[in-house]
């Protein structure tokens, strides 16, 4: 097999197996809610008591809206949930007050918002979000919080859990107010605001809502060190321990060949990539086997039975043509 098709195979299977994973993988703990509106709701988290791994896992469906919308609980912030990743340990979530501003008019200034956010266990993800300042004579700072430590910072580090913005202006505003009366700073997901000449005169510009990425993970151990009280380690049958590197804690993910969710008691359950994939030949025979497959050609045929690969091809004939063997005796006769 040549290494394009080898390549197409490989996306084909990459492809199929996420579709399926993301199907499987948001599943609730037995008995528990599966969603909030349409958010999916797969353990570790719950909307309620025995549904989650710890209290932070916990997310408050709000009936109040129709449909319904999943917060973040116990944080005293308004952190709505847009997505809850067991892929990656992501959490996609909108908070109210995302844009921090300082407005003047030609008084003096107006109005003043640091947009305070904080989060005891979750952090911020520090390669899919952009600090992102806007506006003329505008000098935007960002300080973050990770743990009990604090510092002013220009790039988003690891770990970071809080975080508000501070402004500066040098000369109020005062030559720029017909157009940019204000000064904007905000945490976004990376790739979600393209800017606008208009975002500058837009004195709305504070009530916009931007998505923001928040890292998540199991308990302040390493793999190494949570798989010495399997009482208590998260990860279950058929998965593999990940530390991730956005900070403490610790990942559950499905063997290769797998799929479900990891944090529950057989919940990665074998993939049947025969009948998902259909990565034989058309003459190739499928054999599912746990965590994988293989491939083979029927009697009469060679190759490696896969689509994508060598196929199945009719062996060749062994062609032997006989000759008949005319025995002649020659000899003299007197």
């Amino acid at each position: 097999m040549g290494f394009g098709g080898l390549f197409k195979e490989l996306a084909v299977f990459a492809v199929m197996v996420t579709i399926m994973a993301t199907s499987v993988a948001a599943q609730p703990k037995p008995g528990c809610q599966s969603h909030c509106g349409n958010i999916s709701i797969p353990y570790p988290f719950g909307t309620s008591n025995g549904c989650y791994i710890s209290r932070d896992f916990f997310i408050n469906c709000d009936t109040s809206f129709n449909p319904p919308k999943a917060f973040l609980s116990d944080t005293g912030l308004e952190l709505q949930v847009l997505n809850i990743s067991l892929d990656d340990g992501s959490l996609r979530i909108q908070y109210h007050r995302s844009v921090g501003y300082d407005c003047y008019n030609s008084s003096g200034p107006t109005s003043y918002d640091t947009s305070v956010f904080l989060h005891r266990k979750f952090s911020i993800s520090y390669s899919r979000n952009k600090f992102t300042a806007i506006g003329c004579d505008t000098i935007a700072y960002i300080n973050g919080f990770s743990g009990p430590d604090s510092s002013n910072i220009t790039a988003i580090p690891r770990g970071m859990q809080a975080y508000f913005f501070n402004f500066t202006t040098l000369q109020s505003h005062s030559t720029v107010l017909r157009f940019n009366p204000c000064s904007y700073g905000f945490l976004v997901e990376d790739g979600v605001y393209t800017f606008s000449t208009s975002d500058l005169s837009n004195i709305d510009f504070n009530k916009r809502k931007y998505p923001l990425i928040l890292d998540w993970a199991i308990g302040d151990q390493t793999c190494e060190e949570a798989k010495m009280d399997p009482k208590n380690y998260a990860c279950k049958q058929n998965s593999a321990c990940i530390d991730p590197e956005s900070g403490p804690g610790y990942l559950c993910k499905c063997n290769d060949g797998f799929q479900g969710n990891p944090y529950l008691s057989n919940g990665c359950q074998d993939i049947n990539e025969c009948e998902a994939l259909k990565p034989c030949n058309e003459f190739g025979i499928c054999h599912n086997t746990l965590g994988s497959y293989y491939c083979t050609c029927p009697e009469g045929f060679e190759g490696d039975g896969r689509k994508y690969g060598t196929g199945c091809s009719p062996k060749p004939k062994a062609h032997r043509e006989s000759f008949p063997i005319l025995l002649v005796a020659l000899g003299w006769y007197t």
